[in-house]
């Protein structure tokens, strides 16, 4: 039996397609320190991951390149996500490094982002799931740590914009181990009394690891099922968290989240004397309106009435009759052009001329000379009479 021989290229398109059909290497996740590290002319990036037993190389494109949120250097230890293939003009397989995270925040990265798309796809992030915003709230429940400059903030704006709202404060433990559990019974305290209209869930800003608790499933899913509209309030006005994409509305910080729950007081007030003053000076206009209207009225005799009513009746009287006369006209016209057609067409025109119409005695027009034979009487039909007549 002869041995099967394969050409390189055979065996490296082999290999290729053996990689590329793997549904682990397809989408994997790698950690390792860069090395040999070097930006193209093109935008691309020519990558060695290594670490304690071994070497991987690798390449980012240009286009995913641009999207890097730091500058990678030899040394740096990394998380890059990626897919394991042939390149097969070189017979070597590597990485294609699609994005790249520096390591240590990587694992909670990673699994930040599986959620956000998990709870994505499952549809809490729609709009159409979003609340209102209640405009007058009666009471705020703030579901945050009791001490500290969010809670601080929340409560002077919302004292300083609308004082007649009450604020229920849930104190929640919002960082560490059982943060999103105390978070997520605040909401469900709050959705059980109804004691409030709005809820502003947040804390202050922090690492990733500080903001965790917002970030957890639990959590968003006791936002997502709050009957009660949620503000999200976590971070600074660039921190993103699970929390912001599903509650209600999302604020930047948690200042902003008590003016976006509650409306100003001296704003409503200045707003309300506007609208008051339009109010007055529309019924004033009209009262004039009417004054004017009355008094015109009051000055008029019935004699003025009785004249202007005579002064219609003769202005109404001869529109009529102009109108009629427009009618007359037109029949007229129409009747003249219908008797010329009439005229042209009797035979009575065609006498006028010359000729004569022969008829029998039962008045039956005689049409040609065979219908006859000498001896038979017939009458002659002239312009001004007729006249019988007998065949020779």
């Amino acid at each position: 039996m002869e041995p099967r021989v394969a050409t390189v290229s055979q065996i490296n398109g082999y290999v290729k397609k053996i990689l590329d059909h793997n549904i682990i290497l397809n989408n994997v996740w790698v950690k390792g320190e860069l090395s040999n590290f070097k930006r193209h002319y093109s935008g691309h990036l020519y990558i060695t991951l290594k670490d304690e037993g071994g070497v991987l190389k690798a390449v980012m494109f240009r286009g995913a390149a641009t999207t890097l949120a730091f500058e990678p250097a030899d040394g740096m230890k990394v998380l890059a996500r990626g897919r394991v293939s042939v390149y097969e003009t070189g017979g070597a397989y590597q990485l294609y490094i699609e994005e790249m995270i520096p390591d240590g925040v990587g694992e909670l990265y990673i699994a930040y982002e599986q959620l956000k798309k998990q709870l994505a796809d499952e549809g809490l992030f729609d709009e159409r799931h979003k609340k209102p915003i209640p405009k007058f709230p009666k009471a705020v429940g703030v579901v945050t740590a009791p001490t500290g400059a969010a809670v601080r903030d929340i409560i002077n704006v919302i004292t300083r914009r609308y004082p007649m709202a009450e604020i229920i404060l849930y104190p929640a433990k919002v960082q560490g181990t059982g943060a999103a559990e105390s978070v997520v019974k605040a909401i469900e305290y709050f959705n059980a009394t109804r004691e409030v209209d709005t809820l502003i869930v947040g804390r202050g800003g922090g690492s990733i690891e500080d903001l965790w608790a917002f970030n957890e499933e639990i959590t968003a899913r006791a936002i997502y099922a709050s009957e009660i509209p949620v503000i999200s309030a976590v971070g600074h006005e660039t921190d993103f968290t699970i929390a912001d994409f599903v509650a209600d509305l999302r604020a930047p910080t948690p200042s902003a989240a008590a003016e976006i729950a509650v409306p100003s007081t001296p704003e409503l007030a200045a707003r309300i004397t506007a609208d008051k003053s339009r109010i007055q000076q529309s019924i004033v206009s009209r009262i004039e309106g009417g004054r004017l209207l009355l008094k015109r009225f009051k000055m008029r005799t019935p004699k003025d009435r009785i004249d202007e009513y005579s002064l219609r009746v003769d202005a109404m009287t001869r529109s009529m009759e102009n109108s009629l006369k427009m009618k007359t006209m037109s029949l007229r016209r129409g009747f003249a052009a219908q008797a010329a057609k009439l005229d042209a067409l009797s035979p009575l025109q065609t006498l006028s001329r010359g000729y004569a119409i022969p008829t029998r005695g039962d008045g039956t027009v005689i049409r040609s000379v065979g219908e006859v034979k000498s001896g038979d009487e017939f009458t002659l039909r002239l312009k001004d009479g007729s006249k019988d007549c007998v065949v020779k």
